[in-house]
């Protein structure tokens, strides 16, 4: 990968895109599950369907085979037993924190260790669940919205979402090489990770052709074909119709809402930091620049009296 410890931070980074990826599918799960009354072996179907086209990975095959496991004492999903606190080893916390000190913003990976940390909180949870209020979910085996277009809705945001969140950390090590002088080839990764990893995904080719094409691209969003797939009209409104779904039936999706929100914040030309700068040079004196001339400066913004 390139000298030094290149080959163990192509790793964390690795581990951190397996983060976001597991938190997207699983999100992907809940939705389907509590707002569209799904069963666990309905939606081994769904993802077994979805898993022979452009979302054709290894996680989402062995989700289909974990989502149909028969407990043999309960007679229940397998799933459905399994208590919800997440664990982690730190891989995804790592990747996180070193984005922090690049500047590099991975949202979706951040979202998924907050997850994870949010689900340690079971036993906060089960009492916070009886005295904080929701909207009122459908009664399970019933949805509120119809299936077929949440079934349709969730499978474009599931690969729009996995796009963006891949996009986030290529472009961590992109600026993580330069930083570290890894001279860290993308495209070569890709392939590396393509031929046998946690996060080996058909989507992992479609990365590798993007860099083939522009060895120094900024960001797989602006690929021809990445930017050309997540513009789509379909895509578009199926991912915003699943976040907006989820938020209106009280269901978290961190990973699906900050995969969106990193794709509608870098494709704005002008972002509210403008006001942000205004407010640090209010109550601190640190300063600001002007979209009308060069140059830093600072306002007395006390009224007249």
């Amino acid at each position: 990968m390139g000298p030094r410890g290149a080959g163990h931070y192509v790793k964390m980074v690795h581990n951190g895109i397996e983060y976001g990826d597991m938190q997207l599918i699983a999100e992907i799960y809940d939705l389907l599950r509590r707002g569209g009354g799904l069963s666990a072996p309905e939606i081994a179907d769904i993802f077994s369907e979805w898993n022979e086209a452009e979302l054709r990975s290894y996680l989402i095959e062995i989700t289909a085979q974990a989502l149909r496991h028969i407990d043999k004492d309960t007679g229940q999903p397998l799933v459905d037993v399994i208590l919800d606190e997440a664990q982690q080893k730190g891989t995804g916390k790592w990747t996180s924190q070193n984005s922090f000190d690049l500047g590099a913003p991975i949202p979706t990976i951040n979202a998924a260790v907050e997850a994870r940390q949010i689900s340690a909180l079971k036993a906060e949870r089960v009492a916070a669940s009886r005295v904080l209020q929701g909207p009122v979910l459908p009664p399970k085996g019933e949805s509120h919205v119809d299936r077929k277009a949440l079934i349709d809705a969730a499978r474009h945001a599931l690969y729009a979402s996995k796009i963006t969140s891949y996009a986030q950390g290529m472009s961590l090590l992109r600026m993580a090489s330069a930083e570290y002088k890894y001279d860290i080839d993308p495209g070569e990764v890709a392939k590396i990770w393509r031929a046998g990893c946690i996060i080996r995904a058909a989507l992992l080719s479609d990365i590798r052709e993007a860099f083939k094409r522009n060895p120094n691209l900024g960001n797989l969003l602006i690929d021809d074909a990445f930017r050309s797939t997540i513009g789509q009209p379909a895509v578009q409104n199926g991912w915003r119709f699943v976040v907006q779904t989820a938020v209106g039936l009280g269901i978290p999706v961190a990973g699906l809402g900050a995969s969106l929100a990193y794709y509608d914040a870098y494709r704005s030309a002008r972002l509210p930091a403008n006001l942000t700068q205004a407010q640090r040079d209010f109550f601190g004196s640190h300063t600001y620049r002007r979209t009308d001339r060069d140059g830093v400066f600072h306002t007395d913004w006390t009224p007249d009296s």
